[in-house]
């Protein structure tokens, strides 16, 4: 047996030896890369972190010791020692555990974490809890560097040190988020990590701590340390210093036997600390440590090769066709900008920033800031395209009302991965933004059918009679459209498209879902020669009341169709507008319930939430006969 086959639980690491430790490190390392060669998963982070999870658990108390994982990207080992050996098998499968820490899934997961720079507030309510409560736990906090430029975790970090609680947060330095880090904070660590001078004396003060006199000299040699350096004019420790932490480090993350040499060690020490440890993402697995953005979440690999062997598709991803026409606008109208939060890759603004990097801006993660910087940039003349995924964009709802809508700044607010997105689950889809930007005055809202019309919408959002506009499309590929070697189209705002003649039953889709629509339609002519009104609705608001108007007069049933929730969406609105007008129409909404819809593929979530078109055949079956 090996002997991560024998750990069902934590207590079992306290009993290993430092090689043991190394060991089981390596056994970690193999199980992580084997399971996410055929489930695929967030396998760079999580392999940087193996020594930092396994340090955790050999020195502190969990579950009664709390420990909160920002992001979640990192903690698959951590799931693995708590449990879930076997269980990390069915990884972010449909009714399998989640990708991320879940509170409900396990007492080890003191908190449910899937979006990043939570942890640190996180942790110092639970730290502030138990002492309300008289309770002795150590609460620890890991995040990584990426997740620092968020501003909830500088908040978190100016509370912290205000109420001098008894914290720990592990800041896990890799350089790198999923594109490669960015900005003055990263600066600032960098030269933390690299500097000789600091390093020398670093070195020194952790040789005499091991002396045994741990507190005084701990405290004496952190004093020491700051006037060093400021002699040497190295700012090393006034950052977090300033902010009420002790600030240890850095140190190598990847070495188990001086993780949990400093984490004996700080466990004795009260009050808010910081150990900086560097690690490497990927860390044991040699493509990972190669391409470290691809390998973030790979999909499935060979494991020998490490050859990824995902299928290909002769069909653009949405997002492709997003990058290339944004760059395409871009050589037309020297106004044009990009801003993303730290997601240049994923969303394809780095097809722009390779041709004009002084015209894209990647700010971080740092959703709220990417808006209101946005704004600026409107407010000063240019044409800003600001692309956050959609579950991202909830934390910067109060920018886009106060800061876009309210001065009616034309900012081009691009949406990636609206609907369910898959595999990641509750934290990650993009279920609510329709609804949300639909209650905001001056703000256009649209969602594209298909490639041809994203590539006309967001032209279309450049042109006089748009203001600020959301520009909604799910992740993955479209619906095969020719999308390239065209022009470019004016989509007046507030318009419909009527896909499919037909009166008694009107079903009206809004975005990409409408292609499950459309095959439903066809299916109820082919197999009962019955053909249904269909309009694609294209814009939440302005919506086209012209094309309600007509589904009123037309059909005695409504059907509305959106991959999103129905509450206040394009439900919500066909309701109020049959309200409005007295039609005696029946109306059923098909999209996401009032509920939160864990993980799985897309496919496996439209058809449990009944949306998928076998679920719309079926209601347009019932209705119709």
């Amino acid at each position: 047996m090996s002997l991560l086959e024998s750990i069902d639980d934590p207590s079992r690491i306290k009993e290993l030896d430092n090689a043991q430790l190394e060991e089981l490190c390596a056994e970690l390392r193999e199980y992580i890369i084997t399971c996410c060669a055929e489930n695929p998963g967030h396998i760079g982070a999580s392999l940087g972190a193996v020594e930092i999870a396994v340090a955790i658990h050999k020195v502190f108390d969990t579950p009664n010791d709390k420990v909160v994982w920002d992001v979640g990207h990192q903690a698959y080992a951590h799931k693995i020692l708590t449990g879930r050996r076997e269980a990390f098998r069915q990884n972010r499968k449909y009714h399998g555990i989640s990708g991320f820490p879940r509170r409900a899934e396990s007492p080890y997961d003191a908190f449910g974490t899937g979006h990043s720079s939570t942890s640190i507030s996180a942790a110092l309510g639970l730290a502030v809890a138990a002492q309300l409560e008289g309770k002795h736990e150590h609460v620890i906090a890991v995040i990584g560097d990426g997740a620092m430029t968020g501003g909830l975790a500088f908040e978190g970090l100016n509370n912290a040190g205000s109420l001098n609680a008894d914290i720990l947060v592990i800041l896990n330095d890799n350089q790198i988020s999923i594109d490669k880090n960015i900005g003055a904070l990263h600066n600032y660590l960098l030269k933390v990590v690299t500097d000789r001078r600091y390093n020398k004396l670093k070195k020194s003060i952790w040789d005499r701590l091991g002396a045994g006199r741990l507190r005084s000299w701990i405290q004496k040699m952190v004093k020491n340390t700051k006037r060093s350096l400021n002699r040497t004019g190295v700012e090393t420790l006034s950052l977090f210093d300033s902010l009420g932490f002790r600030y240890f480090g850095p140190v190598d993350g990847n070495d188990i036997g001086t993780m949990t040499y400093m984490l004996e060690r700080l466990k004795g020490i009260p009050g808010p600390k910081l150990l900086h440890v560097v690690t490497t993402k990927g860390k044991g697995y040699a493509p990972a440590e190669e391409d470290q953005t691809v390998w973030h979440a790979p999909g499935t690999f060979d494991v020998e090769t490490g050859k990824r062997t995902g299928k290909k598709s002769e069909v653009a991803k949405f997002q492709e066709v997003f990058g290339t026409t944004l760059l395409d606008l871009a050589r037309q109208d020297g106004r044009i900008v990009g801003i993303t939060p730290a997601m240049a890759t994923g969303c394809s603004m780095d097809i722009l920033q390779k041709e004009m990097p002084g015209r894209v801006f990647d700010v971080g993660i740092a959703e709220q800031h990417a808006v209101t910087f946005s704004a600026g940039l409107a407010a000063g003349g240019m044409l800003p395209f600001c692309n956050i995924y959609s579950s991202f964009a909830q934390r910067a709802f109060d920018n886009v009302i106060h800061d876009v809508a309210l001065q009616n700044l034309k900012v081009i607010l691009c949406l990636d991965r609206g609907g369910l997105v898959g595999e990641d689950g509750a934290t990650h889809h993009g279920l609510f933004d329709m609804a949300a930007f639909r209650t905001v005055p001056n703000l256009t809202v649209c969602a594209p059918l298909d490639e041809a019309q994203l590539r006309d919408m967001m032209y279309s959002a450049t042109q006089p009679g748009y203001g600020p506009t959301v520009i909604r499309y799910p992740r993955g590929y479209g619906n095969g459209v020719e999308w390239r070697n065209r022009p470019f189209g004016f989509i007046k705002p507030g318009t419909a498209v009527k896909l499919h003649e037909g009166k008694g039953v009107a079903l009206l889709s809004i975005g990409a879902i409408g292609a499950e629509g459309t095959k439903a339609v066809r299916r109820i002519e082919e197999e009962k020669g019955v053909s249904v009104l269909h309009f694609d609705m294209r814009f939440l608001k302005p919506v086209d009341e012209a094309a309600l108007a007509e589904a009123c007069s037309r059909a005695s049933h409504i059907i509305t169709l959106e991959d999103g929730v129905k509450a206040g969406g394009l439900y919500g609105t066909v309701a109020e507008f049959i309200a409005s007008r007295g039609a005696s129409c029946k109306l059923t909404g098909l999209g996401v319930p009032d509920r939160f819809v864990e993980q799985g593929t897309p496919a496996e979530l439209r058809a449990e939430c009944g949306y998928d078109a076998e679920s719309v055949y079926r209601e347009l079956l019932k209705e119709i006969f």
